[in-house]
């Protein structure tokens, strides 16, 4: 959705870019508006799209009438969803969960054998190392704010985050052996992970 910036719709791009070949079927988790929903639908996927929101998921479901989505109401550590995805993503979400070893597990069962798990996610800095990507993502958020506008979604928020960025690195490579761990500007990181076929 290009018409509608922010610090989450930023990284909708790289999430696309991870959609493994052949993939048929994508979960959108913490789906929010639906924006990401609708991108991986465009995509040529059928979308699973969750969130315990019931207000902000009718908004979404409402704007978004596609029938490649199907909306679902639920938390997604106990939702029954039947299957397995190709793509699992994960977009600003996380840190709502209380236990991150136990969310990035939940994910990666849904995933499906050589399927494709992101988490875009955000944590708190407690390092020094921590403060250069926060002070390029101020640059970043004045200039593509000044580009773009910046769109402020409805979806319900917490912060600050509960977990530092090291902590969800080495939870990563912890709970998804392979995983890829970056940290990026605009006070975001990504876990990428290829389920094993």
């Amino acid at each position: 959705m290009a018409d509608r910036w922010n610090h989450n719709t930023h990284f909708h791009d790289l999430v696309l870019r991870a959609v493994p070949s052949g993939a048929r079927t994508a979960l959108d988790v913490g789906t929010g508006n639906g924006l990401l929903a609708q991108d991986l639908a465009d995509a040529g996927l059928e979308v699973t799209a969750i969130d315990l929101d019931e207000t902000v998921l009718d908004a979404a479901r409402t704007e978004h009438a596609d029938a490649a989505i199907h909306w679902v109401r639920g938390d997604v550590m106990a939702a029954d969803l039947g299957q397995q995805f190709d793509v699992v993503a994960s977009v600003a979400t996380v840190h709502h969960l209380p236990d991150l070893a136990l969310a990035l597990s939940r994910l990666a069962d849904l995933t499906a054998p050589g399927g494709t798990l992101v988490v875009v996610g955000l944590a708190r800095s407690t390092r020094l190392r921590d403060r250069l990507p926060d002070l390029v993502g101020v640059v970043q958020h004045r200039w593509y704010s000044w580009r773009h506008g910046y769109w402020e979604h409805s979806a319900p928020t917490c912060w600050p985050p509960p977990h530092p960025y090291s902590e969800v690195r080495r939870t990563a490579w912890a709970v998804l052996m392979g995983s890829r761990y970056r940290r990026h500007p605009l006070w975001r990181y990504t876990i990428t992970w290829r389920r094993p076929r």
